[in-house]
């Protein structure tokens, strides 16, 4: 109950594509703005992308172009598709789930994108 599960990440070469899913349970997905962070070793946690509706997304500068965010109501899942990865990426990619003032958190999963 109120789990986030993550999927998709791994090694990459610079250039290439990964897509990451998150699932949530139907109470919390149909309640929140989903969206995706990434935490790169000794860095902070980052924004990187999230989903109000099809029509309401928003993206961190460095993203833009490269990556798109989308979610599937039926499903409880979240999509972060990313093309043209570069290894200024490599982090270990967190869904978040935001409902009003509180945020739930998935345990992550590790992309790193090779030269």
């Amino acid at each position: 109950q109120g789990q986030l599960v993550e999927s998709g990440g791994g090694l990459v070469q610079a250039g290439g594509s990964l897509t990451l899913s998150c699932t949530a349970s139907r109470s919390v997905f149909s309640r929140s703005t989903m969206g995706w962070y990434r935490q790169a070793p000794g860095q902070q946690r980052e924004f990187v992308a999230r989903i109000i509706s099809e029509l309401r997304t928003f993206y961190a500068d460095s993203v833009k172009g490269r990556f798109t965010i989308s979610r599937d109501n039926a499903k409880n899942t979240v999509y972060l598709q990313m093309n043209n990865l570069q290894p200024e990426d490599t982090a270990l990619y967190f869904c978040n789930a935001r409902i009003g003032p509180n945020d739930k958190w998935g345990q992550g999963t590790q992309v790193t994108v090779s030269v």
